[in-house]
C-alpha cells in the first residue's frame, strides 16, 4: 500500500518586492525521498525551503503535511538568546534521556556543546543547529547549505549519517561531491519554474544544458513566427479585413508571449588579470616552526611554490591553515625557519570571513571607497583593471542589478557576498591569489566559472577549501595538516592525495601515447612487501611512490603531445611557454620521485 506524501505543496505563488518568486508551483515529497535543490543564487532556493517548513506563508496555494509528520528546518541563524550553551539549544526538542544524541551529533560535526552561546561564532551556532535537527532526527530534514563552516573530515560524517538514515531530506548545497554522494533526485529552480528529475545530481548538468538548448530553439522559431507574421500585417492586412482579425490577435498573443518569457540569467562576468609577472620563485618556506601557547601550527615545514602553481591547504578546522598562508606570505613570522618571497609579488586576498566588507556601507560605497578602485574627483566610477567603469554597470557584471547598488552589504545572501568580494578583488592588478574558502554559498554555475579563470589565470594561487570537488580540479599540489604541526605535501588535489596517502585506490590515469617530444618512459617500480628496514612514514611513501610517478609520466607524455604541434610556437607563444616550463618541473618532479624510490626500495631490501 502506497504511503501518503510527507509534503505537498499546491499552488503556490510568492513574490517579493514586486517580484514574483513563485507562481502555480506544485511539489510533491515522498517518504525516503533524496533530493537536491539546485539553482542560481537568488533563484530562490532558500525561500522555497522556507516555504516547505513553514516559515514563509506564500501569497496563494497550500501546503499540506499529514497529522503527525515531523519536519525539521535548519536554522541559518538560529535565535539563541534563550539558551545558556550550545548544548542547551541543541537538545532543547529532546525527550529526557535523549541528550546523548546531542554528545553523538557534536562529535561528528566538531563542536563543544559546553561553549557559551554568548561567546560561540557563527560557524559554531551553525554547526549546533545542524546537531539539534540531526539529534531530532525528524521524518523530513530541510537542509540548507549543511557543509558550509564544516571541515573535510566534518563532511564525510555528515555524508555517511545521511547516506545510512532512512529519513527523507531536501537538501541544497554547492558541494558536488556531497550532492553526488547523496541525492536521488533534483529538483532545478529556474526563473521561478520548479522542475523535478528523478535522478540525482549526477547528470544534472547536462539535463540542464539541453533544456535550455530547446528553450532556445523554440524561442528562435517563435521569433521567425512573429516576424513572418508582422511582415503580413503590413503588406497584406487591407484584403479580407474581417477575416483577417483571428491572425491578428494570434499576432498580438505571440508577441505577449514573447515578452513574458523571462531571459536566463546570465553568469557573472568573472576575470581575474594577471599584472606583472612574478619572478620565477613565488615563496620559499624552509624548515619554518610556529606554535601559539604551546600548540605546534607547524613544525620544521618546508615548501617551493613556483610561477603558476595553484596550492591546496586542507585540514581540519583550528589546525592552522589560514596560520600557514599567513606565514608563507609574510604577514606573520616563523618561530624559527626562513621563508623568502619572490619579486615583483601583486597580492589580492580573498577572506573567508568577508572582513573587508562593511555590513553597513552600500555596495555603491563598498566599490567607490576602495582605495584601489577610486577615482579621483568621480563618485559614480570605479577604476578596473586600470580603466574606469561607471559603479552600476561594474556591478551588473556580477548579477547585482541597479536597485541593489544603494542596498546595504548586509541585505545580501552569502552567494551576493562573495560575488562583491570578488568584484573588489578583480578590479585590481595580481599575481598571487590567496583564496581563502572562496566556494562557500556560491551557486555550481559560479563555481564552474571560477574554476575556469584560475585555469587561464597567469599568476600563482594558493587555496583554503573544504570542497573535495573543487580541490581536484583547481590544485596542482595539495599540503595536507593533521595535526600537532604535522603538514605533507602532496602533488596533485583531493583524491590524488588520498591515493597517495594509501586511503583510497589511486585511480588510473589516463594513458597517452609518447609523442616526439615526450621523454623516454623509465623502468615502472613496482610497489611490495616491505621489510621492517623502513619506518612506517617511509614505507607508506614507497606504497604512494608507483602512484606518483605513473600519474607523472602520463602527464609528461600528454604535454609533450600539446607541444609537438608544428605551429604552436608562433600561434600560442604564452601556452607554448607555460607548458615547456610545465614539462620541465614534472620532468624534474620525475627524476625526484624516481630517485627516491630507488633508495627506499633499496634500504627496504637491505633491512
Amino acid at each position: 500500500m502506497a504511503r501518503a506524501p510527507l509534503l505537498q505543496l499546491s499552488g503556490i505563488s510568492l513574490t517579493f518586492g514586486g517580484e514574483p518568486i513563485f507562481d502555480g508551483l506544485d511539489l510533491v515529497v515522498q517518504p525516503q525521498d533524496r533530493v537536491a535543490l539546485v539553482g542560481r543564487n537568488g533563484s530562490g532556493k532558500s525561500t522555497l525551503l522556507k516555504v516547505m517548513a513553514g516559515l514563509v506563508e506564500p501569497d496563494r496555494g497550500e501546503r499540506v503535511v499529514p497529522a503527525g509528520t515531523s519536519v525539521g528546518y535548519m536554522e541559518q541563524d538560529p535565535d539563541l538568546s534563550a539558551f545558556a550553551t550550545l548544548g542547551d539549544y541543541a537538545a532543547s526538542g529532546l525527550a529526557h534521556g535523549e541528550e546523548y544524541r546531542v554528545e553523538m551529533a557534536a562529535e561528528g560535526l566538531k563542536f563543544r556543546p559546553e561553549t557559551p552561546v554568548a561567546t560561540a561564532s557563527g560557524g559554531e551556532r551553525r554547526r549546533a543547529a545542524l546537531a539539534k535537527l540531526m539529534a531530532e532526527a525528524p521524518e523530513l530534514m530541510l537542509l540548507d547549505e549543511p557543509t558550509n563552516h564544516l571541515d573535510i573530515q566534518a563532511i564525510q560524517w555528515l555524508e555517511a549519517q545521511l547516506a545510512e538514515t532512512r529519513t527523507a531530506f531536501v537538501l541544497i548545497s554547492h558541494d558536488r561531491a556531497f550532492l553526488r554522494a547523496l541525492s536521488r533526485a533534483t529538483l532545478w529552480i529556474d526563473r521561478g519554474q520548479v522542475r523535478r528529475r528523478e535522478a540525482g545530481f549526477e547528470g544534472f548538468e547536462e539535463w540542464r544544458e539541453q533544456i535550455w538548448a530547446e528553450e532556445d530553439d523554440q524561442r528562435h522559431k517563435l521569433d521567425r513566427k512573429i516576424k513572418a507574421e508582422a511582415r503580413w500585417a503590413v503588406e497584406g492586412i487591407s484584403a479580407r479585413r474581417k477575416r483577417n482579425q483571428g491572425r491578428l490577435r494570434a499576432l498580438a498573443a505571440m508577441r505577449e508571449e514573447r515578452r513574458s518569457q523571462i531571459r536566463r540569467q546570465g553568469t557573472a562576468a568573472l576575470e581575474f588579470e594577471a599584472g606583472t609577472t612574478s619572478g620565477k620563485r613565488v615563496i620559499e618556506a624552509k624548515g619554518i616552526t610556529k606554535a601559539f601557547d604551546g600548540q605546534p601550527i607547524v613544525k620544521d615545514f618546508s615548501l617551493r611554490v613556483l610561477r603558476g602553481d595553484r596550492v591546496a591547504f586542507v585540514g581540519p578546522n583550528g589546525v592552522g591553515k589560514t596560520t600557514l598562508l599567513k606565514l608563507l606570505t609574510g604577514e606573520m613570522e616563523p618561530d624559527a625557519g626562513s621563508v623568502t618571497l619572490g619579486t615583483n609579488l601583486q597580492v589580492a586576498v580573498f577572506d573567508q570571513t568577508r572582513a573587508q566588507l562593511d555590513p553597513e556601507a552600500s555596495l555603491w560605497d563598498s566599490l567607490t571607497t576602495d582605495p584601489a578602485m577610486r577615482v579621483s574627483g568621480q563618485q559614480d566610477q570605479v577604476l578596473v583593471r586600470g580603466q574606469p567603469r561607471h559603479v552600476v554597470g561594474y556591478l551588473k557584471d556580477f548579477l547585482f542589478d541597479e536597485r541593489q547598488a544603494r542596498a546595504p552589504v548586509r541585505s545580501l545572501s552569502g552567494g551576493e557576498k562573495a560575488r562583491l568580494l570578488l568584484a573588489r578583488i578583480m578590479a585590481r592588478e595580481s599575481n598571487l591569489l590567496i583564496l581563502d574558502e572562496p566556494t562557500n554559498d556560491l551557486d555550481v554555475e559560479t563555481l564552474d566559472l571560477l574554476q575556469d579563470i584560475l585555469g587561464d589565470y597567469e599568476g600563482t594561487v594558493l587555496l583554503v577549501s573544504h570542497d573535495r570537488d573543487f580541490i581536484d580540479r583547481v590544485a596542482t599540489t595539495t599540503v595536507a595538516l593533521e595535526g600537532q604541526g604535522r603538514a605533507t605535501v602532496y602533488a596533485g588535489g583531493w583524491t590524488d592525495h588520498l591515493a597517495q596517502r594509501g586511503d583510497a585506490a589511486p585511480a588510473a590515469p589516463p594513458r597517452a601515447e609518447p609523442s616526439r617530444e615526450a621523454p623516454k618512459a623509465a623502468p615502472k617500480p613496482e610497489a611490495r612487501k616491505l621489510s621492517e628496514g623502513l619506518t612506517f612514514t617511509e614505507r607508506k611513501r614507497l606504497d604512494a611512490l608507483p602512484g606518483l610517478i605513473e600519474r607523472l609520466e602520463a602527464e609528461i607524455a600528454k604535454l609533450g603531445e600539446f607541444l609537438a604541434a608544428d605551429d604552436l610556437f608562433t600561434r600560442e607563444p604564452v601556452k607554448f611557454q607555460k607548458a615547456s616550463e610545465a614539462m620541465a618541473e614534472r620532468q624534474a618532479l620525475l627524476s625526484q620521485a624516481e630517485e627516491e624510490w630507488l633508495t627506499l626500495e633499496d634500504k627496504a631490501s637491505k633491512g
